[in-house]
């Protein structure tokens, strides 16, 4: 069934080319229905004057203000006629803050006669700041009082005194796309209603088109409620839907099942173990042996705390499919990882590695890296192993995809770090599988029950929260350097009190510092972030050498980045794993897998300029042996900025599923469910996974019933067309890939 014409109808026939084209290129809106469903991000009341104190730097705003000064301005210019400039300063109010708006030139005599002390109006421009204020330069506007002007008017006509503020940009007022919204509301009568009428009603909803025309033109406040809470359900609902298919034609799929002998590989690895396997790791890896004993494919993700022992759970599920007679392949992002997790899982196997090699055990199997930087002969035996079979397991990195690849019988995938893999390259892993190899999807990073239910809904999902015996705890601290200098001087006496206790030290810095990184050489824009702050990111390259020379003299200092060759940064890990170096100045390179039990202490120069998840993952690199870890975040922010209050919350808890919590609250949803649409902009414009936790879990339940009831949507033709809507063929692609 195809959607409503009066909904698919394209905006240039409807609001003509011009306007068409900018929507399209700047908002990426093309039909009737794209507009409709551009809701507005506020609402201001006409009686009441905005906030000024708070407005973002470098971004485009729309704020709705009074007039209260206005100074025209002359000076000596050579461009002007007569030699003489003008330079129109608009100062507006919202009783508390002020905002300056400055207008040269030409562009001066409009808002000169209509920008009259106590006037009204809706203002949009960018931040910036002039002479330590802010200010908009030349912003677009638009009178809300007047004298019965046509500008005027037309805004006052919209219905209600709630004035509706969209998401706008510079080419794109919010008051233009406020009227090309009203040509085309007529339309939102046609449109189909996807939630069939049983939940609606039961759930007292208010129908489609009704929530529509109270989303943009609200009377009330209540309106926008009832408006919100109708359109946050389609959201969940058609997103749970598409999940809920996708799980469903997984269990109609075959699989080989493969279940472990009582004496076989897996067996004698526990038998070797030097340590007893936490009562997490035991139940989670009881979940996946039930999976990939069934005759359809496991997709489960496995979630957990930074050094909560997932690789050992994945290499138990690994070694269980080796037993049953199938090969296991992990894939990585990056090659630091892929060689990490060989290393690793070489030495916890030991001679259980060196299946064909003397000495040897019994049921040994082998073990083999593949990586792009390989040489030639090592790459030639690694795909025979794997072609023959007899490699068991093989760790890679996005090598493992070529075509040259071949299986003997491919089991089960491991994908490390999800979130790094495009469905293209997941799927061409599957696909070398004589039947479709079970999937176990590992993220370090934790993640909401919302955001799982929501991004990864087609997986089942298992979590490790608990860490090793043994592991110990790590303390955070927030290093002011600007407020205290003397506190970064202590920073760097701690690291050479762990050195000279024989332990070792990571320091992490946001770029790497060459020619090629360096914004004002590369022609990169900076941030307003780095601009405001006037300096540019630490570089591992710059802070290596002046702590080598400085307050580390004498110690053995190195430097990792992702730009050495693959061979000098496996061996710069090496000798730090091996003890041979004291201190590591890296980029994120060690993010996530490294792992080195005698580092205990790490300084995260710049800590402001990563994100919340970034440092907790950063941070798990140390306190992972029996000596406690410490983790210094340093800064220059000042202590009332947002960047500072992200830090003392890092600092304050260990906690990574609290982290991730106060992570997407400060994030937009789109970041968040980006990789979940396939790259494309995210579905979601009124659901926020955090605030709209029960919505999702009742969806999650709703689409489970109506999916299992009718999977192909028989009954329900208007759902149906909705998914359609949500699932353009990339993000159909994406879910039939996984």
């Amino acid at each position: 069934m195809d959607l409503v014409p009066a909904l698919e109808e394209p905006l240039k026939k409807v609001l003509g080319p011009a306007t068409a084209k900018v929507m399209a290129e700047h908002l990426g809106l093309l039909t009737v229905g794209d507009l409709l469903h551009h809701y507005p991000r506020r609402y201001e009341e006409r009686g009441q004057l905005t906030h000024l104190s708070d407005l973002p730097m470098d971004e485009h705003v729309t704020v709705v203000a009074q007039v209260a000064d206005a100074r025209l301005h002359t000076f000596a210019s050579g461009k002007a006629p007569r030699g003489k400039g003008q330079r129109l300063e608009v100062t507006i109010t919202d009783g508390s803050g002020r905002l300056q708006l400055v207008f040269f030139g030409n562009g001066v005599h409009k808002p000169h006669k209509e920008l009259l002390p106590g006037t009204r109006a809706m203002f949009a421009g960018k931040v910036s700041v002039f002479n330590r204020r802010l200010q908009l330069a030349h912003p677009a506007y638009e009178l809300l009082r007047g004298d019965g002007d046509g500008a005027a008017e037309s805004v006052e006509s919209w219905a209600g005194a709630l004035i509706p503020i969209y998401p706008a940009t510079a080419k794109l007022e919010s008051w233009k796309i406020g009227k090309a919204v009203q040509t085309v509301l007529p339309s939102a009568q046609e449109a189909v209603d996807p939630l069939p009428p049983s939940l609606r009603q039961g759930r007292g909803l208010v129908p489609l088109p009704e929530a529509l025309l109270k989303i943009h033109r609200p009377h009330t406040k209540a309106d926008i409620a009832d408006a919100r809470d109708r359109l946050k359900w389609d959201e969940a609902f058609v997103l749970q839907v598409a999940l809920a298919r996708r799980r469903h034609a997984d269990t109609q799929l075959p699989a080989v099942p493969r279940r472990p002998g009582p004496d076989g590989l897996l067996a004698a690895f526990d038998d070797r173990l030097p340590f007893t396997l936490t009562e997490g790791q035991r139940k989670v890896s009881e979940e996946i042996f039930d999976d990939l004993a069934t005759e359809h494919p496991m997709h489960r993700l496995l979630q957990g705390e930074v050094g909560s022992g997932k690789t050992m759970v994945a290499l138990r599920a690994m070694l269980a499919v080796v037993d049953a007679g199938g090969q296991a392949a992990m894939l990585a992002p990056t090659e630091v990882l892929a060689q990490q997790h060989h290393r690793s899982i070489v030495e916890m196997m030991g001679e259980l590695a060196e299946g064909g090699m003397l000495g040897g055990a019994e049921d040994a199997t082998k073990v083999v890296l593949l990586t792009g930087s390989m040489g030639a002969a090592a790459r030639r035996q690694a795909l025979l192993d794997l072609t023959t079979g007899e490699a068991g397991i093989v760790i890679g990195t996005h090598a493992l995809i070529e075509d040259k690849v071949q299986f003997h019988d491919l089991g089960l995938v491991v994908v490390d770090e999800q979130h790094r893999f495009g469905v293209e390259q997941r799927d061409a892993l599957r696909g070398k599988g004589k039947q479709p190899p079970h999937l176990l999807v590992m993220t370090a990073t934790p993640i909401p029950r919302t955001v799982a239910m929501t991004v990864f809904g087609d997986l089942e999902t298992s979590v490790l929260d608990q860490l090793p015996a043994g592991r110990s705890p790590i303390a955070s601290h927030v290093v002011p350097a600007a407020d205290k200098p003397h506190f970064l001087a202590r920073a760097w006496e701690r690291v050479r009190e762990e050195v000279a206790k024989g332990h070792q030290a990571y320091v992490v810095c946001p770029r790497i510092g060459d020619e090629e990184d360096d914004p004002k050489k590369s022609g990169k824009k900076k941030s307003a972030e780095d601009e405001a702050d006037k300096r540019p990111p630490l570089a591992v390259l710059d802070v290596a050498g002046q702590l080598a020379e400085g307050p580390l003299r004498g110690l053995r200092v190195e430097v990792l980045h992702g730009r050495m060759q693959p061979d000098d940064k496996d061996a710069v890990m090496r000798r730090f794993a091996a003890g041979e170096t004291d201190v590591l100045v890296a980029t994120t390179v060690i993010e996530v897998g490294v792992n080195v039990p005698n580092a205990t202490v790490m300084v995260i120069m710049d800590a402001d300029r990563f994100g919340v998840s970034q440092l907790h993952q950063l941070r798990g690199r140390v306190g992972r042996g029996s000596a406690p870890g410490l983790c210094l975040l340093v800064t220059e922010m000042p202590e009332a900025s947002a960047a500072r209050q992200r830090l003392n919350a890092v600092a304050s808890t260990l906690d990574g599923f609290e982290l991730s919590r106060i992570d997407l609250e400060q994030r937009r949803e789109g970041d968040v469910l980006g990789q979940a649409q396939s790259g494309t902009r995210s579905s979601l414009r009124m659901l926020a996974v955090i605030d709209d936790e029960e919505i999702i879990a009742e969806a999650r339940e709703e689409a489970t019933k109506v999916v299992a009831a009718d999977p192909d949507l028989e009954h329900l033709p208007a759902l149906r067309t909705a998914l359609d809507a949500l699932l353009d063929e990339e993000r159909e692609q994406y879910l039939e890939k996984g």
